[in-house]
């Protein structure tokens, strides 16, 4: 009995400490602007797909809300934050739907298993990434309007660098899995 306290105990501070860590990752990642045209990418969304794909979704679940609680509370986690402002008050701004959209493209991530072949990871990675967009997109119809060309200002300047990181973890992807078993 003792052995199974230790054992769940063990398990919870690994857990704990993925989670920590995992959102320092993403915390760095809105930081590094890689220079791309027409904006800089940044590789958050790379680190939101890493972490359900390699930790599965309760993991990566766990990481994203305490990044996003983190940024909430006014810690300068965001991208563009301080520069942009923080807390509560960034977070309700243009991004907001990308932001919440990281909780459902980790989620989908995490549905990508060994046995899927690197066609069929592609296609999940391209579905869970593309809940980020589609809820960033909803989001900013409804905060500038229906009538500015969000899809515009939105999504396409992002598409290169989408499919550049997508194209990286489907090509990582089986090893990246293996990491799975560590939590």
């Amino acid at each position: 009995m003792q052995l199974i306290k230790q054992n769940t105990q063990s398990q919870l501070i690994k857990s704990l400490l993925v989670i920590f860590f995992g959102s320092i990752i993403l915390a760095i990642s809105a930081k590094v602007k890689i220079p791309f045209y027409p904006v800089p990418m940044t590789m958050q969304t790379f680190v939101v797909l890493l972490l359900g794909l390699s930790f599965g979704y309760k993991i990566a679940f766990a990481t994203i809300s305490l990044y996003l609680l983190e940024g909430i509370i006014g810690l300068p986690v965001f991208s563009n934050s301080p520069e942009r402002g923080v807390g509560l008050v960034y977070f309700t701004g243009p991004t907001m739907g990308y932001l919440i959209g990281f909780l459902a493209a980790c989620f989908f991530t995490s549905f990508i298993s060994k046995k899927d072949n690197y066609l069929i990871i592609f296609l999940k990675l391209i579905l869970s990434v593309s809940t980020i967009y589609i809820l960033g997109v909803l989001w900013l119809g409804i905060l500038i309007g229906w009538d500015k060309p969000i899809f515009e200002l939105g999504v396409m300047p992002f598409l290169i660098a989408e499919l550049f990181k997508i194209t990286l973890l489907t090509v990582l992807s089986k090893k990246l899995l293996k990491l799975r078993k560590f939590i």
